[in-house]
């Protein structure tokens, strides 16, 4: 039955499918249910053919210190209307996000470059494990990976390269957070230039438990909303993220 429900749903909307069963088979099943069963099979055959993590390789490396980059970013897709004749009409644009990939050995010119829209996150983390193969990285090598602090990103970081991979926030990512809340702790421009500047060095020292200190007594009340509350935001990402934060120079 179930063969024969996925035979006509990989051909027939759901609704026309009801109507095949009936006259072919003569009994009926809901359109919820002949949903219910193609999918699952399209996702047991998507799950099977899902490619494994990638083999961590056996060699050593031609590089010992591998630096890597992955991000998301959204970009417009044009796609044509398949029913005009005149293919500059009907069509249409969406959003889809593209994940690039960067892994860049020191000493080397190059960095090599990869990236998609199509595959979530783990195939954005098998593209960059693959960068890192390809520049250099082996069994004696590690990947230091800079970026955001995107729990996704850094999920990625661990799976794939283990206790051979390290994970840092950036320095634009945090000064561009610390910036936002400086306008409200320190609302004049030089004194909250010099308040800026007092957390970057800070953090430049290894002594960002300090500057979590400073944000801590002007957070904004819980019932202020987070668009209404930089130094709250602020202090949340910094302090979900305080063992991950270096400040490259």
């Amino acid at each position: 039955m179930q063969r024969a429900i996925t035979d006509f749903a990989a051909d027939d909307p759901f609704a026309r499918v009801q109507l095949k069963l009936r006259e072919h088979y003569g009994f009926e099943i809901g359109e919820s249910t002949i949903q219910r069963i193609a999918l699952g099979h399209a996702q047991a055959i998507f799950e099977s053919g899902r490619p494994s993590s990638p083999a961590f390789p056996e060699a050593p490396g031609r590089h010992k210190q591998i630096v890597a980059q992955i991000d998301g970013g959204m970009i417009p897709v044009v796609e044509p209307d398949a029913k005009q004749t005149d293919k500059r009409k009907g069509k249409t644009l969406s959003w889809r996000e593209a994940k690039i990939s960067l892994a860049h050995a020191k000493g080397s010119r190059t960095p090599v470059y990869g990236g998609g829209i199509e595959g979530g996150v783990e195939t954005a983390g098998r593209r960059l494990f693959a960068c890192a193969v390809r520049a250099g990285f082996g069994a004696d090598s590690r990947v230091h990976a800079v970026g955001d602090g995107a729990p996704w990103i850094v999920g990625q970081i661990e799976d794939l390269f283990g206790e051979q991979g390290s994970y840092l926030i950036d320095f634009f990512h945090v000064c561009e957070s610390l910036s936002a809340a400086a306008k409200t702790i320190a609302p004049d421009a030089a004194a909250g230039k010099a308040w800026m500047e007092a957390q970057k060095d800070a953090l430049k020292t290894g002594r960002a438990d300090e500057v979590l200190k400073a944000l801590v007594p002007h957070r904004e009340a819980l019932d202020v909303s987070d668009d209404q509350a930089p130094v709250r935001v602020c202090h949340r990402y910094l302090g979900a993220r305080e063992a991950a934060v270096l400040i490259l120079t």
